[in-house]
């Protein structure tokens, strides 16, 4: 059984062909998933978090996530990441193990390139600023999937609560070929934006809907308790079309159960992956809507995912 570490990640997959492969699975039928989540109270503003994400589909594969999100700790000496995770995935059908990947550098890529396949349906063809709202080890992931979807991209703003923290980032982007700068007002930049990427712990809305310009399309990616929101309720109400990976999930964040509780968003309303990747649903009708797309990750997302690695990974072998 093979241990597939994320340098090897890093080194065969790109975000075309990842969103290529998750659109090729959503038009197939969904694997049967779960999910256990167990929380304390850390020292993060957010609670400590132990997850385990199974997915199966029967005959071809099995996986799980097993993940650790621990808020505090970039702030600590020891610099890990908030987010650590192992994946192993199985045969199919006979159960065997068949590898183990790097869980944590899996997270940062099926993450990013779920945002990639919304930016790929949702977000203008003539997209050329994104904003990206947060600068934790996933957001340099994300800034270079919605830039791979839309090339047309030619600037990128960092806010970040800490500028330091923006700074660096934007200058790693920038060294790597993303002309980038950090912003510190964060209105202001959301004013500019054809493409929001938020990937924050907040608790309280940040994007406000007042602030973005008709045709911006909105990526958000952090919250995945229904303590967690990172759009106000003006962003719902201007969006001509709220979308996500899969409805089956739209009471665990908070950016979808509490307008949905609320009775600003209609379960109904809702679109998903599997209608846009199926022809179900057009996505975006014209240059002027605002589109919001609740990225909430799932089970079958890591294992898709998971897939496509196995088979890029034996590619390059």
């Amino acid at each position: 059984m093979r241990y597939i570490d994320g340098e090897t990640l890093d080194r065969v997959l790109d975000f075309p062909s990842l969103a290529e492969a998750l659109a090729r699975w959503h038009t197939k039928p969904p694997p049967q998933v779960g999910r256990s989540l167990l929380q304390e109270e850390g020292e993060g503003e957010t609670p400590d978090c132990f997850l385990n994400l199974p997915a199966w589909y029967p005959g071809d594969a099995m996986g799980v996530k097993v993940i650790t999100v621990l808020p505090a700790n970039p702030t600590k000496a020891h610099g890990l990441p908030a987010i650590q995770a192992l994946y192993p995935v199985f045969d199919g059908e006979t159960g065997k193990p068949k590898a183990v990947i790097d869980g944590t550098a899996l997270t940062y890529w099926k993450t990013a390139g779920d945002s990639a396949l919304g930016t790929r349906y949702l977000a203008r063809q003539d997209a050329r600023t994104l904003l990206v709202v947060g600068s934790g080890a996933l957001a340099p992931y994300l800034a270079r999937a919605h830039a791979a979807m839309r090339p047309s991209i030619d600037q990128v703003l960092v806010w970040n609560r800490t500028p330091e923290k923006a700074e660096a980032m934007a200058a790693a982007l920038s060294e790597g070929g993303l002309p980038a700068k950090a912003v510190a007002a964060l209105g202001e930049a959301c004013a500019k934006a054809d493409i929001v990427s938020c990937a924050t712990s907040a608790t309280t809305p940040l994007i406000k809907g007042e602030w973005l310009k008709p045709g911006c399309h909105v990526d958000l990616v952090g919250s995945f308790t229904p303590e967690m929101r990172e759009a106000d309720d003006e962003v719902i109400r201007r969006a001509a079309g709220v979308y996500m990976d899969y409805v089956l999930f739209a009471d665990e964040p908070g950016d979808t159960s509490i307008p949905l509780e609320a009775g600003l968003l209609a379960r109904e309303d809702l679109v998903d992956f599997y209608q846009l990747c199926r022809g179900e649903h057009g996505g975006r009708k014209d240059d002027q809507e605002i589109t919001v797309f609740k990225n909430v990750g799932g089970a079958h997302l890591d294992l898709m995912t998971a897939l496509h690695i196995l088979d890029k990974v034996a590619d390059d072998t």
